[in-house]
């Protein structure tokens, strides 16, 4: 496993450097960073998020107009290949201070399992929530697009514990929660899946236990998990701080 921070270099970036890691699996290689420190890039990946969001007639959901400014975002990961592309990512909001401030609670409003899914925020709020949102791969074409996939489910955790979250948070489609759970996530107990964003979806929620990922994710991913997070702590040691959005805070390297 190697990280190395570089400067992208692409037109619009700032000089903060960018956190770039290469997935032992997939080939690919992951740039992280709050999206001031890389307007291109942020770019490039929003408008994959949004080829992908409509080709499944999902656009509303990715609220594309609200988050392009970058400044409900403290970080994104953006996976590219060998000639540039950004071919998946995500992006990472909180740690929140409120519990209204989670989105995905939205999808439960007054539907059964809501009262359920505050009362775990509520719970878990104090020792820091991060949310991750637009999560895409790339839909044909690449190679190795199951293991992308896998490492993008790896990434929640990468970005709870980059920004000193203990929880990470996700609403994502049934039929995509064993790749999440490879990683660590469990579907909330008690909540019921909702129609969301359309009939033809049964949305759950999912969280993530920084503390105890390692050994509650597949063999596999576990071991990547350990590589990944060792590496990152290297970087974070060289480094120190990793610039971040607004009031975003980066901790989680520090208990490394």
């Amino acid at each position: 496993m190697t990280v190395e921070t570089v400067a992208v270099g692409a037109v619009g970036a700032c000089d903060a450097e960018v956190l770039r890691f290469r997935d032992m699996h997939s080939g690919y290689v992951f740039h992280v960073a709050p999206p001031v420190a890389h307007p291109d890039l942020w770019g490039r990946y929003l408008r994959g998020a949004l080829r992908v969001y409509r080709h499944y007639e999902v656009e509303p959901a990715l609220e594309y107009e609200k988050v392009s400014d970058g400044r409900s975002t403290s970080l994104f990961f953006a996976a590219v290949d060998p000639s540039g592309e950004v071919v998946a990512g995500l992006r990472a909001q909180g740690p929140y201070l409120l519990e209204d401030e989670v989105h995905g609670l939205g999808a439960w409003a007054g539907r059964s399992g809501e009262a359920d899914l505050r009362a775990m925020i509520a719970e878990r709020i104090h020792q820091g929530i991060v949310e991750v949102k637009a999560v895409w791969v790339t839909r044909d074409g690449i190679a190795h697009r199951a293991q992308l996939g896998a490492a993008i489910s790896r990434c929640v955790v990468h970005a709870a514990w980059l920004l000193g979250a203990r929880f990470g948070f996700v609403t994502a489609a049934a039929h995509s929660a064993r790749m999440y759970e490879s990683s660590g996530g469990r579907i909330a107990d008690g909540v019921p899946a909702v129609p969301y964003p359309d009939d033809r979806y049964r949305t759950v929620p999912l969280w993530w236990d920084t503390h105890a990922c390692r050994t509650s994710a597949t063999k596999l991913q576990g071991s990547l998990l350990a590589l990944e997070r060792a590496a990152l702590g290297a970087w974070f040691t060289r480094s120190r701080r990793l610039a971040t959005v607004g009031d975003a805070r980066i901790g989680g390297l520090a208990q490394a």
